[in-house]
């Protein structure tokens, strides 16, 4: 560390004391107790969830980290010439590998004050906290460790800030759903804040399925480990390898499901919800959507939540795009 500049961090935890999905008892039994049974992908993540997330982003069928650190080197400049940004607030943070290009440009426009990872594995962001304070002189860091679906109000307030959600993110949530976090998020910004929303584009088929089912089976692992955190959340049996893996393609909804598939006739307990559960040899369970977008239909979908679209970077294929917005609300 240079210029021996005190580094400041804290983490602040907004998550229950039993866990990341503790409180979620209702949530669980009304998803699983559906004709097609469907759990949130948030349960995707403990520790060693967020782990296998981040060795998909590096798999070369994924595509959105690829392109996504494309676009952030080529454009970072002027997004934090455009923003002039003195707080750096990251949804879904992980290991902040991508973010450091856009961290380096605010900086390097003179503006960056403090950095805020905000992700739900305690681990992960402890350890980001420490490694980005370390690498940016005299930046404060606030980690905040919490689903930031439910606890967006918690980020800081110092502005001008951008809020970036990077990594196609936005598309795990179903329709109604986003459209209720991207309304929460127009009332956060204050005249001078950013949003910037990283968004996967709508493209053939094929490729879209190959980033969701990887041959090394990294993709499968990450799919069943939710089956991992309900067991240890809930008192659960499941036996992960007693599910395969399945991706697919919904050109109605325009969005990948993710599913996990019973491979026999099987019942499963979650002792700690006083629940039982019959899968039938094939039944699928709904484990992930993810919505693929178009320009225009994004700007729709923005009008409709009080943002405005003002700038749009997409990658050189158009596979993947970042879209800057701000608040459309009067004053």
């Amino acid at each position: 560390m240079s210029g021996g500049e005190r580094r400041t961090v804290s983490v602040e935890i907004a998550l229950p004391p039993s866990g990341s999905v503790s409180g979620a008892a209702a949530d669980i039994r009304a998803g699983l107790t559906k004709p097609f049974k469907e759990i949130s992908p948030r349960y995707f993540y403990d520790d060693r969830g967020s782990q296998l997330f981040e060795r998909i982003t590096e798999l070369p069928e994924y595509y959105p980290n690829r392109c996504e650190r494309q676009i952030l080197r080529d454009h970072s400049t002027e997004i934090a010439e455009t923003t002039r940004a003195s707080t750096l607030i990251e949804l879904g943070s992980g290991s902040a590998a991508k973010s450091r290009v856009l961290l380096d440009a605010i900086r390097d426009a003179g503006t960056l004050r403090t950095y805020c990872p905000v992700d739900i594995s305690e681990e992960i962001t402890r350890e980001t906290a420490e490694m980005i304070a370390s690498e940016y002189d005299g930046v404060e860091v606030r980690g905040l460790v919490c689903d930031f679906e439910h606890d967006l109000e918690r980020i800081p307030v110092g502005g001008p800030r951008l809020i970036a959600l990077l990594g196609g993110t936005v598309g795990n949530l179903p329709p109604q759903q986003r459209s209720g976090f991207l309304r929460r998020v127009a009332n956060l910004l204050d005249s001078e804040d950013y949003f910037l929303l990283g968004v996967d584009l709508i493209k053939d088929p094929a490729t879209l399925v190959a980033a969701y089912d990887d041959p090394q089976g990294v993709t499968a692992e990450f799919n069943r480990n939710a089956l991992r955190v309900l067991n240890d959340r809930f008192g659960g049996n499941f036996d992960p390898e007693a599910f395969e893996h399945v991706a697919l393609w919904d050109p109605q909804n325009l969005w990948i499901e993710m599913r996990l598939r019973s491979l026999r006739d099987q019942r499963v307990r979650l002792e700690d919800l006083d629940l039982e559960l019959d899968f039938s040899q094939g039944e699928e369970m709904r484990t992930e959507i993810s919505t693929k977008f178009a320009r225009e239909g994004l700007e729709s979908i923005f009008a409709e939540a009080d943002l405005e679209l003002t700038g749009w970077f997409p990658s050189e294929g158009d596979e993947y795009a970042l879209a800057i917005a701000r608040s459309a609300r009067p004053g």
